[in-house]
């Protein structure tokens, strides 16, 4: 039976925090942790329910491990106990990048420069077995591959935001009109509530900040606040989409080096919890201000605000809206887009940035058939990359 004392804040906190430093393997692993706590050991919700949570955060944008670990504490107590379990699940993994960002400036020598490299190997090898998986889910049929493919050429060849947007855009609008008769999951109520005026309220303020960005970017801090504000409302389908979102908010304007930035990425699956904290690492090294602890603490905020909105703002509508065959057609194309924008990302920025010659193409592949086939926990690949990245670099 669930315990009275798992409805405090800081009960709730160090539940999250516990899970936050022992949470590895990414989203879908987190969603088994979380099922393995809350429904078979504190039954703080039912298989039923918890299923249906699962398909809500998957369902919208935003990084769904992180959301329904927020949907978890709100559960307890309300809106403070979400922000407890944000906070504990968070927490480690962004101390922990910060960390990596205040020591990245001091890695020279022959060995640090390899093991950056091989941190950038680990990149490609990680994000080719998340486009593995989602196109093996997400794609599973000729119209979908071919939204796909559309949403890989379009971004391609339309550089930045825009062409992400658009290719979301028209992904949405090639589901309405191919995917209406693919099967659906039948629903299932959902049990945490939230009011109507509070969900209207969060989604104002979700649309709102999305709308207004460019218009207030002069203000301080806020093109900052925005840029990952904006990367944290348009992913679809998975964390790892974040990385080309993530690409054009700071590689793009000068605000972080190609090389910093694939670097991060590849610490970043080192450590446990969700892989959204990468912006703690980003934050803190920004050429433009706030950066250091300030820009850490704002990048993190705006890039899990969109998803934390736009999940309150859903929570009293979505038994209705799941049934809605027009809004899952719709989804069906977008999450075959956002298949297509990772694959033009795994090409350019990763594999031209990090894969020099065949030596890191193997390393690369290797990464990918031990992360894929293997079923090896990331931070074991990471160490293995680094250290074979390592021994190549002492290799004539």
């Amino acid at each position: 039976m669930e315990a009275q004392q798992d409805r405090s804040f800081w009960s709730v906190f160090r539940i999250f925090l516990r899970l936050g430093l022992t949470s590895f393997g990414g989203p879908i692993a987190h969603i088994g942790y979380f099922r393995r706590e809350f429904v078979l050991n504190r039954q703080w919700l039912d298989e039923r329910s918890y299923a249906d949570l699962v398909a809500l955060c998957q369902f919208l944008p935003g990084p769904a491990s992180s959301q329904v670990g927020f949907a978890l504490g709100l559960s307890r107590q309300g809106l403070a106990t979400g922000v407890a379990a944000w906070l504990g699940f968070t927490l480690p993994s962004a101390l922990l990048l910060f960390g990596f960002a205040g020591m990245a400036a001091s890695l020279t020598g022959p060995t640090a420069i390899a093991a950056i490299h091989g941190l950038k190997i680990v990149a490609v090898a990680v994000v080719a077995q998340a486009l593995w998986g989602m196109a093996r889910s997400l794609t599973p049929d000729l119209p979908r591959i071919a939204i796909a493919v559309l949403a890989a050429v379009l971004v391609t060849f339309v550089a930045g935001s825009f062409g992400q947007i658009l290719a979301i855009a028209i992904g949405a609008l090639a589901g309405l009109m191919i995917c209406r008769a693919f099967a659906t999951a039948e629903a299932s109520p959902l049990r945490i509530t939230i009011s109507r005026r509070m969900a209207g309220a969060c989604f104002i303020l979700f649309a709102g900040l999305l709308a207004l960005g460019p218009l207030l970017s002069s203000i301080h801090g806020f093109a900052v606040f925005h840029a990952f504000y904006r990367s944290g409302a348009l992913v679809f389908g998975g964390g790892h989409v974040v990385l080309p979102l993530l690409s054009d908010a700071v590689v793009r304007p000068g605000w972080l080096s190609q090389a910093s930035f694939l670097t991060g990425y590849g610490a970043a699956q080192a450590v446990p919890g969700p892989l959204f904290t990468i912006a703690a690492y980003m934050g803190a090294l920004l050429t433009t201000p706030p950066n250091g602890a300030w820009g850490a603490i704002l990048a993190l905020v705006a890039i899990f605000l969109p998803g934390i909105l736009i999940l309150l703002a859903a929570l009293p509508y979505w038994d209705e809206l799941r049934r809605r065959p027009n809004l899952q057609a719709a989804m069906r194309g977008i999450n075959a887009a956002v298949v297509g924008i990772l694959a033009a990302a795994l090409y350019s920025p990763l594999w031209t940035s990090a894969i020099a010659d065949w030596r890191d193409a193997a390393l690369a592949a290797t990464g990918f058939a031990l992360l894929t086939f293997a079923k090896l926990p990331s931070w074991l690949i990471v160490l293995a990359t680094v250290a074979g990245s390592i021994l190549l670099a002492a290799v004539p």
